[in-house]
């Protein structure tokens, strides 16, 4: 009965971020219907199975114990198979969706924005089960997740969305991207698995990364509103 309630209180505080990025996209009058915003968190979620896969599959022994096994754990087979398959889930996503259908160039502008804001939101869908899903076996990550997973998620699908844009047009621009969600996301990883490493840096990490994807968000559409002629 305490794991249920302890599974159902890490999936109310992982929706809260949720529900306010769709309160603030809301509010911002973003072109993000509810039912995109659905579809976007049920991609991101979705990225979660081809990881674990993925993880299994890279779940190597090294024959010396040390700094190069530790680095391969945290920025490999954790961290980059975590965003390959977002990237893969977004890839898909924005396919089926058919929102480069419309005629845009994929490198535009208002594109990339979308993506990025997207992104932001699977993310989100990702952090919510991978939560539920480590708070139901470990409850001794309860508070630090509930702070950190999504807002780390967040900021790296951000990137992860613009990235899925950008494969077939600018492959550099997109691999960039990828380098940067993987660092981000596995120097996160790193600071919350040292011993001894004081958690805080790990919350910095994630809400500093998380900051800055709401403030591109933010002055993308600003300055496309701005750059909008009045009729």
């Amino acid at each position: 009965m305490y794991g249920s309630w302890v599974l159902l209180l890490i999936l109310f505080l992982s929706s809260l971020p949720v529900i306010a990025v769709y309160v603030w996209y809301r509010i911002a009058k973003y072109p993000f219907t509810l039912i995109q915003f659905l579809f976007a968190l049920l991609a991101g979620a979705a990225g979660f199975f081809p990881a674990l896969i993925l993880q299994d599959l890279l779940n190597f022994s090294f024959a010396e114990r040390g700094r190069m096994e530790m680095f391969y754990h945290v920025f490999v087979r954790i961290a980059f198979t975590e965003e390959f398959s977002r990237l893969l889930m977004l890839f898909i996503f924005f396919w089926i969706s058919n929102r480069l259908a419309s005629g845009e160039n994929p490198l535009s502008f208002n594109v990339l924005k979308k993506a990025t804001a997207t992104g932001l939101v699977a993310g989100l869908g990702f952090a919510l089960l991978e939560s539920a899903v480590y708070a139901s076996a470990d409850t001794s990550v309860l508070i630090l997740r509930a702070v950190t997973a999504a807002p780390l998620h967040a900021a790296c699908g951000s990137r992860i969305g613009a990235a899925a844009v950008l494969l077939r047009t600018n492959p550099f621009q997109a691999f960039l991207r990828i380098l940067t969600a993987t660092a981000i996301h596995g120097i996160y990883n790193f600071m919350v698995i040292i011993p001894g490493f004081p958690s805080v840096m790990a919350i910095l990490i994630a809400l500093s990364a998380f900051a800055s994807s709401v403030l591109v968000i933010r002055g993308s559409w600003t300055e496309t509103q701005e750059d909008t002629p009045n009729p």
